[in-house]
């Protein structure tokens, strides 16, 4: 026996029907649904009937005994056909189709969450009794005892294992960040092996800048702190004179006095014959010089940008 025309008779029969999760379906009193005797009664719209939406609605025992004295089946069977009955219409809520019960009308789900609900076509023929062997094997007292505790049928379904969400969201890290270490392995790998191509093009006979460390560089207008280290060379200062014919001044950086220390001492690791000079103790220029012909300062150019991670560009001043 299906379930809609059940759930439409307990409507007619009580006048109020809680479908939980969904709402209340009210039938006003004074809507006759029971055609006259010796006439037919043509299908009439459910005009009388009013919907609540009430997400926190809770089903009744008396719904269950109903679906149960009707179908013959046990309380525990009737709450578990009402269950799978109601989760098939909350499916269809929830992708935005509309649901049919039938003999009472279509509900469907709008964006604020709510329910909206169109009246449909009454049922013009009650449900027959049922036979006198089903009857017979309807369910009794007796043996409703084993199957009386049908609330955990119709109680809400535990939510999933909250320790899911977590696992998931490590594994999408991990993933992530076991890419970002294959593909800075790899450019390592390139870096390394570009690095002993530039640094042997590059001029030997450059002046090389002594790595300074950081609390060792004072400015011009200050007093020189005393140490108790051998006096070092401070940064070169802004070089204004032409360079040589055939040499170019490729900048790799310009940066502050923090991140240029530590990109020209992490240069100089990897054997470049790299320069730093500033002008105000503040803004410092890392380059290289290199012998270059005319028309390979641009693929050299290019070259020195991919290994060095950083857009170069030639000083022409």
């Amino acid at each position: 026996m299906k379930l809609a025309p059940l759930l439409a008779q307990y409507l007619y029969s009580t006048k109020k029907l809680d479908l939980r999760g969904i709402g209340s379906f009210l039938l006003d009193p004074a809507v006759n649904i029971d055609p006259e005797p010796g006439k037919q009664q043509k299908p009439a719209v459910a005009e009388g009937i009013t919907f609540e939406s009430n997400p926190a609605t809770k089903e009744s025992a008396e719904l269950i005994s109903y679906i149960s004295a009707q179908s013959g089946k046990m309380k525990a069977l009737a709450a578990a056909d009402l269950d799978s009955f109601l989760e098939l219409a909350q499916q269809f809520l929830n992708i935005g189709k509309p649901f049919m019960l039938e003999g009472i009308g279509s509900i469907v789900k709008i964006r604020s969450g709510q329910y909206e609900f169109t009246p449909g076509t009454l049922l013009t023929e009650k449900l027959k009794d049922l036979p006198a062997k089903e009857k017979t094997n309807a369910p009794t007292a007796a043996n409703e005892e084993s199957f009386n505790n049908y609330n955990p049928m119709i109680a809400p379904r535990p939510a999933p294992a909250k320790w899911r969400k977590p696992v998931l969201a490590f594994l999408i890290v991990a993933g992530v960040g076991l890419a970002v270490w294959g593909g800075y392995t790899i450019s390592k790998r390139f870096a390394d092996k570009n690095t002993t191509v530039v640094a042997s093009a590059a001029d030997t006979n450059s002046p090389q800048t002594v790595i300074v460390p950081e609390t060792t560089i004072v400015p011009a207008d200050s007093v020189p702190v005393q140490t108790t280290q051998a006096p070092v060379q401070a940064p070169p200062p802004v070089t204004t004179a032409a360079l040589p014919a055939g040499k170019y001044k490729y900048v790799l950086e310009t940066a502050n006095r923090k991140r240029a220390f530590e990109r020209y001492n992490k240069l100089k690791t990897y054997e470049w014959n790299v320069n730093m000079e500033t002008n105000d103790s503040v803004v410092f220029k890392l380059y290289l010089v290199l012998p270059t012909l005319v028309k390979d300062t641009a693929r050299v150019r290019d070259s020195l940008s991919v290994v060095n991670g950083r857009k170069v560009y030639i000083e022409t001043k």
